[in-house]
C-alpha cells in the first residue's frame, strides 16, 4: 500500500505493488475495477437528495436494497418517487430484510408498492425448514439506475437520519458514496445474486455487462459484495492492517473486533502507525455499547487511539489508510457483518478520495472525546480523570439485528475468560460480566424452581430443529433420485451424439 501521492505513481506498476494487488483482490474476492467517478456523501443531507435525484431519472430500471425502511416521513418521500416510475414504466425492484422491517414497516406499505407495479422481495423471512435461518440477514443498503449510477452506504431509510432540529434530536451521523462508471456493473451483479436468494432471477437485460459500460473517471476500487461465512472483507479488513505505513483511521457503529483483528490493530499501532478508532458514544443498543467499551482496554494498552462521537447515534462504518486506501459501506467490525450477514461495501484505491476522507475523519473528531487510561489503567473519558464514562441513550430498536447477535458474541466471550482465565479481564468487562452472571442465576433458578419453563420450550425447539433436519434429508434423497434417474438418459444421449 501506497503512503505518499508522489511514491504511488512510482509503485504503481512495481512487482510489490502487483503483488499486493494481489493478495488484496484474493482476500476481498473482487477485482480491482478502473474507470469510475467517486462522489463522498455525507449524513442524510447529502445521500437522500442524491438517492432521490437518480431514482427520479430512471428510464429503465430502478434497483433498492436496504435493511430497513421506516413507514415514516422519509419512508413515504421514497415510496412515493419508486411509485411514481414505476407507473412510467420503469422496472422498479426494491428488495428489504424480514427481520429489519420488524415493527418499522406494515404489510400496508408494500402492498401499495406493488399495486403500483413495483416489484418488492422480502429477505430471509421465517421458515419452518430452517429454525435458525434467521440469523442471516440482507444487512445492505444499496442503489443503482439504469447501469449508469449506484450507490453504497450505511443508511437505511427513515427520521431518524435526518433528525428533527424543532423537536430537539439530532441527525445520525453517516456516510455513503455515489459511483458512475465501470463497477456499476459489480453493484448490479451483487444485486442480481441476492435477488436470485429470494426468487426467479433477473432477465438479462436487467443486468449490465462491466466491459459494455463506458469510463467515468480514473477511480480504482472493489465492489465487496459480502455473503455468509465468506469472510471476504473480514480477510480484506486484517491485510489492511497488516500492510498500513503510516495511518489506519477507521470508524464503526458497533465494534465487537474478534481477537485476531484487535491483534492486527495493536501490532500497527506498536509499529509506529497512526490507529484510530471511532465509535459511537451512545448507541440504540446499550448492549452492543457496553461490550464494546469491554473491549477498549486491549486497544488503548496497544497504542491504539479510541474515540466517543458526542451527539446522536454515529452509524457509519468506514476506513481510511495512508492518504490511499478508503473503504465505505453497510459492514461494521464485527463477526455479524463479517461472517453471517449479506453485506456491501467498496474499497476504494485514491489519493484525493482518501484525502477527503481524511479530512471528514479529523472534523468527526472535533465532535469527540477521546478515550484514554489513567495511572490505573482505567479507561476513562480524557480530561475527567475521575468521571466514569457515561452518555444518554437514544432509542432502542432503530438499527440491525445482527449488532444483537454481535454483542451476544462479545459477552459470550467475556464470560467465557472469566471462567477460563485466558485472558487478563479489567473493570471495563465488570459490566459485562455482571449482566452475564445475572442473567445466568436468573436462569438457573427458575430452571430450579419452575423446570417446566426451560424445558419445554427446549423440547420444542429440539422438534423443531429434528423435523426441519428430517425434512431437509427427505428432499436431498429425492433430488438425488431425480438426478440419478436422469443420467442414464443424459448418457445415452451423449453416446448417440459421440456415435453420430
Amino acid at each position: 500500500m501506497s503512503v505518499h501521492p508522489d511514491t504511488h505513481t512510482r509503485e504503481a506498476e512495481s512487482p510489490l505493488r502487483l503483488l499486493a494487488d494481489q493478495a488484496f483482490s484474493r482476500a476481498a474476492g473482487a477485482p480491482l475495477v478502473a474507470g469510475n467517478r467517486v462522489r463522498l456523501l455525507r449524513d442524510a443531507g447529502e445521500n437522500y437528495p442524491a438517492w432521490l435525484d437518480a431514482i427520479n431519472s430512471a428510464k429503465r430500471h430502478v434497483h433498492f436494497e436496504s435493511y430497513i425502511i421506516h413507514e415514516d416521513r422519509e419512508g413515504h418521500r421514497f415510496a412515493d418517487a419508486l411509485i411514481a416510475k414505476a407507473r412510467e414504466g420503469v422496472h422498479v425492484r426494491v428488495l428489504y430484510d424480514w427481520l429489519g422491517a420488524v415493527g418499522k414497516t406494515s404489510r400496508r406499505f408494500w402492498q401499495r408498492l406493488r399495486e403500483a407495479g413495483v416489484e418488492v422481495r422480502c429477505f430471509n423471512p421465517p421458515s419452518l425448514a430452517s429454525p435458525f435461518g434467521w440469523i442471516t440477514r440482507d444487512h445492505r443498503k444499496m442503489l443503482t439506475v439504469d447501469g449508469e449510477v449506484g450507490f453504497v452506504t450505511g443508511l437505511c431509510v427513515g427520521e431518524m437520519w435526518v433528525g428533527n432540529r424543532a423537536q430537539g434530536r439530532e441527525p445520525w451521523r453517516d456516510t455513503g458514496v455515489e459511483i458512475r462508471g465501470v463497477a456499476v456493473a459489480d453493484l448490479e451483479a451483487a444485486f442480481t445474486r441476492i435477488w436470485k436468494e429470494t426468487g426467479e432471477a433477473l432477465p438479462a437485460d436487467a443486468v449490465s455487462d462491466r466491459d459494455a459500460l463506458a469510463s467515468a473517471g480514473d477511480v480504482s476500487l472493489r465492489v465487496i459484495a459480502g455473503e455468509p461465512s465468506t469472510g471476504g472483507l473480514y480477510r480484506l479488513d486484517k491485510l489492511i492492517a497488516v500492510g498500513a505505513r503510516a495511518r489506519l483511521w477507521l470508524t464503526d457503529a458497533y465494534f465487537v473486533g474478534t481477537t485476531s483483528y484487535v491483534q492486527a490493530l495493536v501490532a500497527a499501532a506498536r509499529d509506529g502507525v497512526d490507529v484510530r478508532l471511532l465509535v459511537p458514544g451512545s448507541s440504540d443498543i446499550p448492549l452492543v455499547r457496553a461490550v464494546s467499551r469491554a473491549g477498549y482496554r486491549p486497544l488503548l494498552e496497544g497504542g491504539v487511539r479510541v474515540f466517543e462521537w458526542n451527539g446522536s447515534m454515529l452509524h457509519a462504518k468506514t476506513a481510511v489508510a495512508d492518504g490511499h486506501w478508503a473503504r465505505v459501506g453497510s459492514t461494521n467490525l464485527n463477526l455479524a457483518s463479517w461472517m453471517t450477514n449479506w453485506e456491501l461495501d467498496v474499497a476504494i484505491e485514491d489519493d484525493g478520495f482518501a484525502r477527503e476522507m481524511e479530512e471528514m475523519y479529523l472534523q468527526d473528531l472535533e465532535h469527540s472525546t477521546e478515550i484514554i487510561l489513567n495511572e490505573r489503567k482505567r479507561v476513562l473519558l480524557s480530561g475527567y480523570p475521575e468521571r466514569r464514562i457515561r452518555s444518554a441513550q437514544v432509542k432502542i430498536g432503530e438499527g440491525s439485528a445482527g449488532r444483537v447477535v454481535a454483542g451476544t458474541v462479545g459477552v459470550g466471550n467475556a464470560i467465557g475468560a472469566a471462567i477460563t482465565n485466558h485472558r487478563t479481564l479489567g473493570a471495563a468487562e465488570a459490566k459485562v460480566m455482571a449482566s452475564g452472571g445475572v442473567l445466568l442465576l436468573v436462569a438457573a433458578v427458575v430452571g430450579i424452581l419452575f423446570p417446566r419453563v426451560i424445558t419445554v420450550p427446549l423440547s420444542l425447539i429440539g422438534v423443531w430443529v429434528a423435523v426441519a433436519l428430517l425434512v431437509r434429508a427427505y428432499r436431498l434423497h429425492v433430488e438425488a433420485r431425480l438426478r440419478t434417474a436422469t443420467q442414464p438418459e443424459q448418457v445415452s444421449a451423449e453416446r448417440t451424439t459421440a456415435h453420430k
